[in-house]
């Protein structure tokens, strides 16, 4: 039997480590998941374990290498990102994988902002809200001040999805969508590195960059496969839909954190935008994406818990309720909806929910629907932020929200002048990483129903 021509792709996440196998029609054909404990840096912080990763890496390619069934013509990774590997002249880890939550040292945060021109201005600059260490060019920073021996071992300072690359093509380079990410490296005024990073002398300690859809040769010989640069998670989730829809959109990606990515927007960040969570992605094309993030999932099972908790039922309770619109006038009546102008600025640091008392509702589904209600309102406000003065037409939803028909069709009801969508697609991460280097290794046209789309029409259930 011949065996099928695949690409393998590794889709990191902080939980779980997976490997994909996808045929040239971008179906998965085979499916291998890791999970090992985390362990501590040197002042006992968790991290990553990086020696884990790396074996679990090699164990999983030898693993189909061995397979006759399938033939591997080349090799991806989409990782978490805000996280570099710092290696070596002979490529060898020489510090911990730093967990981007570490707390980062205040005085050498103000003593950053303070000699480039302040918060401010910086994040305009270089479209990245003052997050600590998940700014992840403020840990290379941080390794020069604190630890100056480490930094001049250092040859390079690899994002994780370029560092899973070289361990495969023994090539060092930098991708676009890893650097372009709230990492305070990349100024979007000057599409170049900010003028930091050379004074700094940080620099020498980035490789060069590389064109995301480039592909590298083997380090093996013998073998005639390709290895792909890497990609950010985020950055990977999105290329799926720049494949197959040409018409302007945002893609609404929810999970513990709900994120409007729009790739057709690349105004500058005003202020306003950095203080309330929105920020630029550069895309695998090398374009910025206007993002903002709203923590809707994290917020979602809290508050479900609360109202399980109150009704006394369970939480697998909730996560197929239908909608019922006569619900959502009933609480429209109730005068419950609150106000989306009142909320612009202040509502979307919490839910309006976690303040409302469940003994106002007779039922845990009137709870629930005006749980979801509250949520709504606040998502409404967050992708309007990406969404002002673009031509977009339509929104896709994907993700843990896109199967909840309450919020599908108050969504929808939301925007009543775009379509919404509830997309359903397997692995979408891993699969742009794939699609990314389509041309290195599947001789068939590029797929256009890889996404499974349901259309909700938009209402009158909101005012």
């Amino acid at each position: 039997m011949k065996a099928t021509p695949v690409i393998a792709v590794f889709d990191v996440g902080k939980t779980n480590k997976k490997l994909f196998l996808f045929d040239e029609q971008y179906k998965i054909v085979f499916e291998r998941s890791a999970r090992f404990l985390e362990t501590v840096d040197e002042d006992g912080d968790p991290c990553e374990n990086l020696e884990s990763l790396r074996l679990s890496i090699f164990d999983s390619l030898r693993e189909v290498f061995k397979n006759p069934a399938f033939e591997i013509k080349s090799i991806n990774f989409a990782t978490y990102g805000a996280s570099f590997v710092y290696i070596d002249e002979h490529g060898n880890p020489l510090a911990p994988l730093y967990n981007y939550l570490k707390e980062y040292p205040e005085a050498l945060k103000n003593q950053f902002y303070n000699t480039y021109g302040g918060e401010e201005v910086f994040s305009n600059l270089t479209a990245s809200p003052v997050l600590g260490s998940l700014n992840s060019g403020m840990q290379l920073y941080r390794i020069k001040y604190e630890k100056p021996e480490l930094f001049a071992q250092i040859k390079y300072a690899l994002h994780l999805p370029q560092y899973l690359s070289y361990l495969i093509s023994g090539e060092a380079y930098s991708d676009i969508t890893s650097i372009g990410c709230h990492t305070n490296l990349w100024d979007f005024t000057k599409n170049d590195y900010h003028e930091w990073v050379g004074k700094e002398g940080l620099s020498d300690k980035l490789a060069p960059i590389v064109p995301s859809d480039s592909v590298l040769p083997a380090a093996f010989p013998g073998n005639n496969y390709a290895v792909g640069p890497g990609f950010h998670d985020s950055s990977a989730a999105l290329v799926p839909y720049l494949v197959n829809f040409h018409e302007p959109f945002i893609l609404l990606s929810t999970g513990t954190w709900c994120i409007s990515l729009n790739p057709f927007n690349s105004t500058p960040l005003t202020t306003e935008e950095l203080e309330n969570d929105c920020l630029c992605y550069l895309q695998y094309e090398g374009k910025p994406v206007k993002a903002s993030r709203l923590f809707a999932g994290y917020e979602h099972e809290q508050q479900v818990k609360r109202i399980a908790a109150h009704y006394n039922t369970d939480v697998i309770a909730y996560r197929s309720v239908p909608f019922d619109a006569k619900i959502i006038e009933e609480l429209q009546r109730m005068d419950k909806v609150v106000d989306l102008e009142a909320h612009t600025i202040t509502g979307l640091k919490e839910s309006p929910f976690g303040s409302r008392h469940l003994d106002d509702y007779p039922t845990d589904v009137m709870a629930y629907h005006q749980l979801i209600l509250d949520l709504v309102n606040q998502q409404y406000i967050s992708t309007n932020r990406v969404l002002q003065g673009t031509t977009v037409k339509r929104i896709f939803v994907d993700g843990g929200f896109s199967k909840n028909s309450i919020f599908m069709n108050l969504l929808a009801a939301a925007f009543p002048e775009l379509e919404v969508f509830a997309a359903y697609m397997a692995q979408a991460t891993a699969v742009g990483a794939a699609l990314a280097i389509h041309k290195s290794w599947n001789t068939k046209p590029l797929p256009n129903d890889i996404i499974e789309l349901k259309y909700y029409a938009g209402g009158t259930v909101l005012h």
